[in-house]
């Protein structure tokens, strides 16, 4: 992913989930020589995102105009909403996973979600993020606010042995992954991804995975050489892998 964090405000959806989930999640699969399962491990845990997510529906103040915003940089995602919790729990219950609200903003809206069995409503919200994060081998989730309550802050730092902290993977970067094979001239990749416009190619996917070190160029001394070719870095032939093991 890029240093400067890509922000999507959402009104918290399914299709947004699912938009976080095939744009933003890679499962990364360690083999080890002494066992014979492999070892699997997500950047971020989809289960842990989509908790955080239904609890600042269910918790946020429908007064405030502005939308649940959810950040994810290099090292974390990050959703933010409006208000805070209520002033009866602590922060410090929160991080440790058994705070219990006395009030509740927005009981009909704890009911639906329940009947889609999206949240249980007994407090479990917390402790199922602490346990997925955990589970997952990731660091502990960070609970924040401030004194006023003004908002509430859900931080999931990224997996430590995710590969994909050096850059964002979007679809038009695994489109490029898909069809590169051996070495190529930037023209043979237009023309295998039907794409007319060279800057269009250039911003949308040739960067891109050069930044996420999914691409190299052949000869990165004189990036404008006639003879440059691009070729998949280790990283980008294991998540060429990843994508094609999901289809």
């Amino acid at each position: 992913m890029h240093d400067h964090p890509q922000r999507l405000f959402l009104r918290a959806s399914p299709r947004q989930c699912a938009a976080i989930q095939r744009n933003y999640l890679h499962e990364t699969v360690i083999k080890h020589p002494q066992r014979a399962e492999a070892e699997r491990l997500w950047n971020f845990p989809y289960a842990a995102i989509e908790e955080a997510l239904v609890n600042a529906v269910y918790h946020r103040s429908y007064e405030e105009r502005g939308p649940i915003e959810v950040r994810i940089s290099h090292d974390e995602l990050v959703v933010l909403s409006f208000p805070g919790p209520d002033r009866s729990i602590r922060l410090a219950d929160l991080q440790a996973g058994r705070a219990v609200s006395r009030r509740y903003r927005n009981r009909r809206i704890g009911e639906f979600l329940k009947e889609l069995d999206l949240t249980e409503g007994r407090a479990t919200g917390i402790p199922k993020i602490l346990k997925v994060m955990m589970v997952n081998g990731s660091p502990a989730p960070v609970f924040e606010s401030d004194e006023e309550r003004t908002s509430f802050v859900i931080r999931l730092p990224i997996h430590a042995r995710s590969p994909v902290v050096s850059g964002e993977v979007t679809g038009e970067v695994e489109k490029l992954l898909l069809i590169l094979n051996g070495e190529m001239r930037r023209t043979e990749l237009q023309l295998a991804l039907g794409l007319k416009h060279e800057d269009n190619f250039r911003k949308l996917y040739l960067l891109p995975a050069l930044d996420a070190k999914m691409v190299e160029m052949t000869l990165p001394g004189v990036p404008s050489s006639s003879k440059q070719r691009y070729r998949l870095t280790a990283l980008g032939r294991q998540r060429r892998s990843e994508i094609q093991s999901r289809r």
